[in-house]
């Protein structure tokens, strides 16, 4: 092989691999686009969204005593001061009837 061969077959190569990687950045380009990341982030969120919603009725059907303690805790303390005010109005009931029924 000639070195006038040798340059044209170097020449080639460094054609082939140039247009190589130009399409590999024009790939990674179309990749990183916002809408196209908005998209991807969206099917992301509804998979995983499913999936949640999968395993969650699983675990209902396995165990659906532990799921009812678990929500009936979970209200429970999410309404806990509105439960803590009745709780203190019956109170102050009781005991004012109680001490009605002492001094009458």
């Amino acid at each position: 092989m000639s070195s006038e061969e040798a340059y044209r077959a170097a020449t080639e190569r460094a054609e082939a691999r140039r247009a190589a990687l130009l399409d590999s950045i024009a790939a990674a380009t179309a990749r990183v686009t916002p809408a196209r990341l908005r998209a991807d982030a969206k099917d992301k969120v509804t998979q995983g969204m499913m999936a949640l919603g999968t395993k969650t009725g699983d675990m209902v059907r396995d165990r659906p005593v532990m799921v009812a303690a678990t929500a009936s805790a979970l209200v429970a303390y999410l309404a806990r001061r509105p439960i803590a005010a009745l709780f203190k109005r019956l109170y102050v009931r009781v005991r004012d009837r109680n001490s009605e029924n002492d001094n009458g």
